[in-house]
């Protein structure tokens, strides 16, 4: 075997090699980004299972804010309907869209009950108040953080996806589109732990 027939396969296997480590990158960086949306999930479910009992302690003592409470329930299942189709039909940008409308709905009717949470200073004062409040201020907080960490792992995916020479090589292997950030509407206000004053 001559030196040129080494030199040519040892380059064509380098290649090969190479091409190899651009799949798998990109496969591990979507991998990460989905993983961090499945962290979005687990938080905003336990948001979720948090919020009804946050209604039914408030329901106790505000008999006259029937609408307020019932903003907030109906606003929760639809966000929490959001969410799973999210999860059952894949994270796209439509999709996430439609979440951050449902998560800023939600945000809304919880800010209205916070408010009319203010003219009852029993339930501000009841101890199952404070502690639903308090892991509900959590869950704020981890919502924000996973929802950060997602938006990294989109921006490291998306940044390698469209550098030479993976541009070149995303579409053939089935990565032809760009992941989507989960941005809600109001993102200033989201980001900051909701304030409940007792």
């Amino acid at each position: 075997m001559e030196i040129g027939s080494i030199v040519f396969w040892l380059v064509l296997l380098g290649l090969a090699i190479y091409v190899v480590g651009i799949y798998n990158r990109l496969v591990t960086l979507k991998n990460r980004y989905l993983n961090g949306f499945a962290q979005i999930e687990v938080q905003l479910k336990r948001r979720y299972d948090l919020i009804p009992n946050l209604v039914e302690t408030a329901r106790a003592y505000m008999t006259h804010e029937r609408e307020t409470l019932d903003a907030v329930v109906t606003a929760r299942n639809e966000a929490a309907a959001m969410l799973k189709a999210v999860s059952d039909g894949g994270v796209d940008a439509t999709k996430l869209g439609q979440l951050a409308s449902a998560e800023g709905a939600l945000q809304g009717a919880l800010g209205r009950l916070n408010v009319t949470m203010e003219a009852y200073p029993d339930l501000k004062a009841s101890e199952n108040m404070q502690q639903l409040s308090e892991e509900l201020t959590t869950t704020e907080n981890r919502v924000a953080f996973a929802r950060q960490a997602f938006n990294d792992a989109v921006m490291g995916y998306n940044t390698y996806k469209q550098s030479f020479p993976p541009v070149v090589l995303a579409n053939f292997f089935g990565h032809s589109e760009d992941a989507s950030l989960l941005e809600f509407e109001d993102s200033a206000d989201i980001q900051a732990a909701p304030e409940v004053k007792f």
